[in-house]
């Protein structure tokens, strides 16, 4: 019997680190909108209309919209969290149990994050056409978007990006110092490259246009992550369709294994 050298023992301590991080990236992500949305923005809504050479008319208050990139990105993220949570089971879990049950919860959270992500996706994109429709409805439709969607956090948003991002490369480092063989699954580093490309792509768009066309490339970035979530859930859903073939294959086989023993005369 071999002992485990250094590469093959899982540095727990480093896993649970990493378990959590990626907990609080969609933690952060989900309460978004308790951060950026919900206050005045009238102020800013009549200096961005001024700049446009319109005029918003006074009294009221409007809020500041939440957006959809930031919160979108829990749906890539979800699946990151899925993958680490399911081998943080497999600790605790009884293997044969795990192995039985894997395929099934991953089946299970696939369809679910495809049913989420189609949902979100429509909503954003209906968002969008909406936006895009009142700016060019000069001047009124114009004034009633600069209303409704003319001022986005675009400063607030990038700190909270900034802290996403932050606890994900705490995330990938933490995974690498647990155990440097995750290197080796290809699903897991794709996954995590695909969840620190969506953070910056959605800080790319918050920043390419100027404040007043913001929310409408925060909804484009919305699209694009819900796109990229409906992909993995895809990638997920067939490999738990794989997995629960190969398993009551395996099972058939182990039963018939056991029947033509008992069968064998001794």
């Amino acid at each position: 019997m071999t002992t485990p050298t250094a590469l093959d023992r899982l540095r727990t301590p480093f896993f649970i680190i990493a378990l959590v991080a990626m907990a609080l990236v969609v933690c952060v992500e989900l309460g978004e909108h308790l951060m950026v949305g919900g206050f005045d923005a009238g102020g800013a809504l009549t200096d961005s209309a001024g700049a446009a050479g319109l005029q918003v008319p006074a009294g009221g208050q409007v809020e500041r919209p939440s957006g959809l990139g930031i919160p979108y990105l829990a749906l890539v993220d979800a699946a990151a969290l899925f993958t680490v949570a399911l081998m943080a089971a497999g600790l605790v879990v009884p293997q044969r149990l795990h192995g039985r049950l894997q395929g099934l919860v991953t089946l299970i959270f696939a369809i679910l994050l495809i049913l989420a992500s189609l949902g979100l996706l429509v909503l954003a994109i209906a968002k969008l056409i909406l936006m895009v429709t009142l700016l060019l409805a000069f001047p009124f439709g114009t004034i009633a978007y600069l209303i409704g969607f003319g001022f986005f956090p675009r400063g607030t948003a990038a700190v909270i990006l900034s802290l996403i991002m932050f606890l994900k490369f705490v995330f990938a480092g933490s995974l690498f110092a647990a155990q440097q063989r995750f290197l080796q699954n290809k699903g897991l580093v794709l996954l995590t490259l695909t969840s620190l490309v969506c953070t910056i792509v959605v800080s790319f768009l918050h920043g390419i246009v100027p404040g007043i066309l913001v929310s409408i490339t925060d909804a484009i970035a919305g699209i694009v992550c819900a796109i990229v979530a409906i992909i993995w859930a895809i990638v997920l859903l067939v490999g738990a369709i794989v997995g629960i073939v190969t398993a009551a294959r395996a099972t058939a086989d182990t039963a018939r294994s056991t029947a033509l023993a008992a069968a064998t005369p001794g």
